[in-house]
């Protein structure tokens, strides 16, 4: 919060005096829970412990991240600032702001920085911090990290921690640079940094990147939203060189070609509603399906107007998601992969019902507690979408916003279908469906079961 301060003073806003309280309230509740804590003895945790903390951490991040909003009077209703904080937290990036331009520079980058806290995982970060507090952090690491388990660079998991955030700041303060000698101002520059490798999509300005016109920068924000959706162990060997691991890897080439056919299909369609240039209509329609695959949420266009096969297309895109172990939200392509393969292996089994077909994944056979836990996790996702679609339209939303605001938020994309598309915003929404898209937020980014488990009643029963 701190860091905003500049910020606000450089646009003589006057904020800077609401950051700094908020600032002063959240250190204050911290101290209070440091000091009242600090002799406790048991320092082990268990994995239930993991769970609890992953859950209770981003909520509480999320309710004293909305302080900023409310003391500055940016955002005074408590249940739309909790919707942009855990919406920024989440890395979501969907907005109640019907003015985003009208808010003071201080406040917009506290905007912007919840979605890269967020964007590596708050969990991540205390990782690298725990173990000097004399607290193991593998529990925590196992709750937070991205897709179906994390596959760790080092032995240790706070060496592991901090080579994730080294990349991560790196590619961050890589693409600032590009960003900013392109042409856009410092601010901009920063802010757009900052939500693009947190694959967030909050802009600094109404029209999102519609706002500029370079060709330059959209192509960059591409590059850097793909890598952003990329598997961060990918990046990390990448980085090293070591290339051919890369290009070895499934998910990594599945993702790349995804990514590349769909650019390829709606620029097509793009092109062939009259578009001035092939060159524009392909970075137009690259720029939006990699916004949606990796779940940033930028938009330059707005792709519902370019025919009902588009959006239909971008519909169910939402639920793909880009690589594990990236800052994406959704499903996550392996896991697609996994399903696939069992289900055309489950049809072979049909025939040879006494052999043992393994589902086989980067040439290594994968255990079947994975394959369970990839159906349970497909179902569950499928079910959360449908009540969730059905709690929507019952509060009297309309059936394709209801649908369209219950996969986005699931799926942290940011803007949806219907009265939730790019050019619109969730403002109008009930107050009952914000709070409702905020838990699936949630839900959407601690991937169901750390947040699920918590309903259950043997995770509070003692062992």
């Amino acid at each position: 919060m701190l860091s905003c301060i500049p910020f606000s003073l450089s646009d003589h806003d006057g904020d800077w005096k609401d950051i700094l309280l908020s600032a002063w309230i959240s250190s204050s509740f911290g101290a209070i829970l440091l000091q009242t804590t600090r002799n406790r003895k048991n320092n082990e945790l268990s994995k239930r412990d993991g769970y609890l903390i992953v859950v209770l951490g981003w909520l509480s991040m999320s309710l004293f991240g909305t302080l900023p909003y409310i003391v500055s009077g940016a955002i005074p209703n408590f249940t739309d600032a909790f919707f942009e904080t855990l919406s920024g937290f989440s890395t979501t990036g969907a907005t109640i702001l019907e003015d985003i331009e009208s808010v003071n520079k201080g406040i917009l980058f506290w905007r912007s920085l919840t979605q890269w806290i967020g964007g590596m995982g708050i969990i991540v970060l205390a990782v690298a911090v725990l173990p000097i507090l004399g607290i193991g952090g593998m529990q925590l690491f196992v709750a937070e990290a991205p897709g179906i388990s994390p596959d760790k660079l080092q032995p240790r998991i706070k060496e592991t921690a901090k080579r994730l955030w080294y990349i991560y700041l790196g590619l961050t303060a890589t693409e600032f640079v590009l960003l900013w000698v392109s042409g856009m101002t410092f601010f901009d520059a920063i802010n757009h940094a900052l939500t693009t490798m947190a694959t967030g999509g909050f802009s600094t300005h109404n029209d999102s990147i519609a706002a500029f016109s370079s060709p330059l920068i959209q192509y960059i924000l591409i590059l850097f939203m793909f890598l952003a959706g990329t598997n961060f162990t990918m990046t990390y060997f990448g980085l090293h060189g070591r290339f051919l691991k890369v290009l070895k890897n499934e998910e990594f080439r599945l993702y790349l070609g995804f990514c590349l056919l769909i650019s390829l299909a709606v620029g097509l369609v793009v092109y062939g509603l009259g578009q001035d240039s092939w060159e524009q209509s392909f970075r137009d329609g690259a720029f939006q399906a990699v916004s949606i695959i990796t779940t940033t949420g930028y938009i330059t266009q707005d792709y519902t107007a370019w025919t009902p096969f588009v959006t239909v297309l971008f519909f169910i895109l939402m639920f793909v998601g880009a690589s594990a172990g990236s800052t994406a939200g959704g499903v996550k392509i392996v896991r697609h992969i996994l399903l696939i393969r069992n289900s055309i292996l489950e049809l072979k089994r049909q025939i040879h019902p006494s052999a043992i077909i393994p589902v086989r994944f980067n040439g290594k056979a994968v255990s079947q507690d994975i394959i369970y836990n990839i159906l349970a996790f497909i179902m569950i996702y499928i079910l959360v979408f449908a009540m969730g679609s059905i709690a929507m339209a019952l509060m009297g939303v309309d059936f394709v916003t209801a649908i369209g605001s219950v996969a986005t938020s699931l799926g942290n994309i940011g803007p949806g279908i219907g009265s939730v598309g790019p050019v619109d915003n969730f403002a109008h929404l009930p107050t009952g469906g914000k709070w409702l898209l905020a838990f699936l937020m949630l839900l959407g980014r601690l991937e169901l079961f750390t947040v699920l488990i918590l309903f259950t009643p043997y995770f509070w029963r003692k062992s």
